[in-house]
């Protein structure tokens, strides 16, 4: 083992070298005496210039002569000038210093502070991939087929099943039956929307760019729609995975593969006529080789920026090789012709209401005439701001509905750059490629040493997967980074997604930190069944589908052994909307603008020192009750309900949803006009599908639930529904509210001064949702038992 390890050692980077074996030397047995704290006879081990100058006895190293070197030889030789004193270095470590001073000596450490200490279990995710027969655990009792059917089908839909689904399951009496259910779940539409949405958490997907500004994104959610059908045609990983990263340079001319490389920008971004250039693109630039690192590797290579990772094998000057590899990479949104399998139903319309929108607008602001006089009002002036404001975002919203990619180029798109309205870029015969240097603690006024592009050394140490050259021209960056995380020899890749597919079924996931395999991950909870499943992948074509039948059909999912897990925000809410009989399966196009909570809707939103529009709801209930997924997602404002439910930070990636539970979750669904809503909408939907009280408590059960009203349930149940009926009988319900003008505060940043603004409302008709005055008292006393059952454990949770 020595001498592999030698031979190992021998073949090796200098500059690795020192990182992996000198430095940790040097710290741990040589800068108690040569460097902090003291320096015995005048030597310094802490700097590459502190060694060069030496101590007493001159300079402790020859850069390219190590048996000219008096640290090397004092280290080799021994004797009465031993070093360190009375301990002789590991031979390992002793080849490895005598190797990087022969090799020049090259300094790697950025920014100080320990360098790696890691044990070779902490290596785990880095080795190669050990495939083997795929032998998934049994459970200790299969779980009732009504459980099983819902469990299942919220898994791979995230919608409950229908009673009739139910029935035919539990009925089916063939041995096939549950598998014919997992593939009918598979080849669901649904199945794709489901999946989407978990990858959308670890991408951070929304339609706004956040910061102060929170521009929108107008065509963001293209890739949004991209991601659903990639999961639902059950394209291959590694394609997935290559189209995201450098989509338009491996498949030149597809549309789908262009739209992908949206992810590349899917972090939150601001450039403004404020901004420092150099600033902003160095943000984007440390955005996504952290992005990268995390999404498809499961390394946190963002940790390298300032320093060598204090835990992993990356060393700061990888992270720049990785990072150069996007210094290419710009900014585009290009023509791109909608897809016939792209929803542009709503878009000539929309189009057409934000038009008239914008023009109200833009008459509001001239009706002011010239603001530049000096008596102008100082009131009239700040609403003259809102108005500006308001007109330039309708202006970038509009945009929405072109046919454009949010996407990326190698080098400017001539025309079809994309900087946010104030970089510019040189015309793409006048480009260079920029020279990317190591960042002293990340910073951009501190620039090291140049680097050129390559990939993660680390792994091509501790893998099969050899060395991978990436290209210093303009082009092909990219495409060489996707080739070598797609490379079967990547033991990364398929590790991190099989862990992922692991976790959307049982709630956790086999390294329980799917986005850290490093030393600071938990390590997997069977390293074995890990490499199987990631070995199923690479023996498959990457097929996700038949990873997830794979576990789909073990018997340990099948059993009783699977925690409950509570259902995730969007899951809650498209189920209420489904029980209730509101929810539309429309899929696909630019995204929505659900109900939410109306004192959020209505609260001032600031955009750069005045006000943004307020929040208004689609007001076709068709589209605003369509499945959360297609929700436009703002980063400045969370919907509340998904919010107080768990739902993800749109900022970082969530690897996996918290799931707390706290009091405003349950004022939240008894308390909000969305849950009452929910609840009118499923007790009328009750009484056109059932003749009697009873029969109407039954299907209530039957559609919440998927199963029948135990007897006490029952009896309890028509006993609140009369209760409930004599006090609605006897109190008259609510009148409808008139809307109310949505006036807002300003502070003026010339004057101080505060102003108040009245919003502008839309002219577009309303589709309201069912009052309580549009009802019976009895309609109105079912609703609060369907309000129950909506707030219940047994609604809220899978089993």
């Amino acid at each position: 083992m020595q001498v592999l390890t030698i031979l190992a050692i021998l073949a090796a980077d200098p500059g690795q070298l020192f990182v992996e074996k000198v430095q940790p030397a040097l710290k741990r047995d040589c800068l108690g005496c040569h460097g902090e704290g003291q320096t015995i006879s005048k030597l310094d081990l802490r700097t590459r210039e502190g060694m060069l100058k030496g101590g007493a006895r001159g300079a402790a190293i020859v850069p390219g002569k190590a048996r000219e070197s008096l640290l090397y030889r004092l280290v080799l030789n021994g004797g009465a000038q031993q070093m360190p004193p009375g301990k002789h270095l590991a031979p390992d470590v002793v080849t490895a210093l005598g190797e990087w001073i022969d090799g020049g000596a090259p300094w790697k450490e950025v920014g100080g502070g320990p360098i790696w200490n890691f044990a070779e279990a902490d290596l785990w995710a880095l080795r190669p991939v050990k495939k083997g027969m795929l032998r998934l655990p049994a459970g200790s009792k299969p779980v009732d087929a009504r459980t099983l059917v819902r469990r299942v089908t919220f898994d791979l839909t995230g919608l409950p099943p229908t009673p009739p689904e139910v029935s035919a399951f539990v009925s089916d009496r063939s041995t096939d039956a549950y598998e014919k259910l997992v593939d009918r779940l598979l080849g669901s539409p649904r199945y794709g929307e489901r999946m989407a949405r978990y990858w959308l958490d670890v991408v951070r997907y929304a339609d706004t760019s956040g910061y102060s500004n929170d521009f929108e994104r107008p065509n963001a959610w293209r890739y949004r729609d991209y991601v659903i059908r990639a999961f639902n045609s059950n394209k291959p990983y590694d394609r997935f995975v290559r189209e995201q990263i450098a989509g338009d340079e491996l498949y030149p001319g597809d549309a789908e593969a262009l739209i992908a490389t949206g992810y590349l920008r899917m972090g939150p971004w601001e450039h403004t006529a404020m901004s420092v250039e150099a600033v902003t693109r160095q943000m984007f630039l440390d955005d996504v080789t952290s992005s990268v690192g995390t999404t498809f590797l499961g390394l946190t290579t963002g940790c390298a920026r300032c320093h060598d990772h204090k835990f992993d094998p990356i060393p700061t000057a990888d992270y720049y090789r990785l990072q150069a590899i996007f210094a290419t990479t710009e900014f585009a949104r290009p023509s791109l012709p909608f897809l016939a399998v792209e929803n542009v139903a709503h878009i000539a319309g929309e189009r057409a209401g934000m038009v008239q929108v914008r023009d109200r607008t833009k008459a509001m602001m001239d009706s002011f005439g010239d603001t530049k006089r000096p008596d102008f009002p100082p009131e009239q002036y700040e609403a003259f701001k809102v108005y500006q404001k308001h007109l330039a975002l309708y202006g970038e919203s509009l945009d929405r509905y072109e046919a454009k990619a949010f996407a990326v180029s190698s080098g400017p798109r001539d025309g079809e750059t994309d900087g946010g309205g104030t970089l510019r870029y040189p015309k793409r015969v006048d480009y260079r490629a920029p020279e990317v240097h190591v960042l002293i603690g990340g910073s951009v006024e501190a620039r090291g040493e140049a680097v050129t592009p390559g990939v993660l050394s680390a792994v091509g140490r501790y893998s099969e997967l050899k060395a991978f050259d990436v290209p210093t021209e303009v082009a092909g960056r990219r495409a060489a980074l996707a080739l070598w995380i797609t490379d079967k020899k990547n033991p990364l890749t398929p590790r991190v997604i099989a862990n992922r597919v692991w976790q959307m079924h049982f709630g956790k996931a086999l390294a329980a930190d799917a986005n850290n395999f490093g030393k600071m991950g938990a390590k997997p909870a069977d390293a074995a069944l890990l490499d199987q499943l990631a070995g199923y992948l690479l023996d498959h074509d990457w097929d996700l589908k038949g990873l997830h039948k794979q576990i789909l059909m073990s018997g340990l999912y099948r059993s009783v052994d699977v925690a409950p897990r509570r259902m995730e925000a969007e899951v809650l809410r498209d189920s209420m909307l489904a029980v209730a009989g509101e929810l539309s399966l429309e899929a696909g196009g630019p995204g929505v603008f659900p109900q939410i909570n109306e004192e959020v809707a209505r609260q001032p939103q600031h955009r750069m020192g005045t006000l943004a529009p307020p929040y208004f709801p689609s007001p076709e209930r068709a589209q605003r009750n369509r499945r959360t997924i297609y929700a436009y997602q703002q980063r400045s404002m969370a919907d509340p309900l998904v919010d107080v439910f768990n739902g993800p930070s749109l900022d970082l990636s969530c690897e996996r949803r918290d799931s707390s539970t706290v009091p405003t979750q349950a004022f939240a669904l008894f308390n909000s006009q969305f849950a009452h809503d929910a609840a009118l909408a499923f007790a009328a939907r009750l009484e056109k599908e059932a003749g009697t009280v009873e029969g109407r408590i039954v299907r209530a059960f039957e559609l919440a639930y998927g199963r029948r009203p135990e007897a006490e349930e029952l009896k309890l149940s028509l006993e609140h529904v009369a209760r409930m009926t004599r006090m609605h009988v006897a109190q008259a319900p609510p009148a409808v509210k008139a809307a109310k003008p949505i006036v807002h505060g300003i502070t003026s940043e010339l004057t101080g001064e505060n102003f108040t603004f009245t919003q502008m409302q839309p002219e577009v008709k309303y589709e309201a949702n069912l009052h309580p005055s549009q009802v019976s008292a009895a309609t109105r006393a079912l609703a609060d038992l369907t309000l129950t059952l909506l707030n219940s454990n047994e609604f809220l949770y899978v089993y």
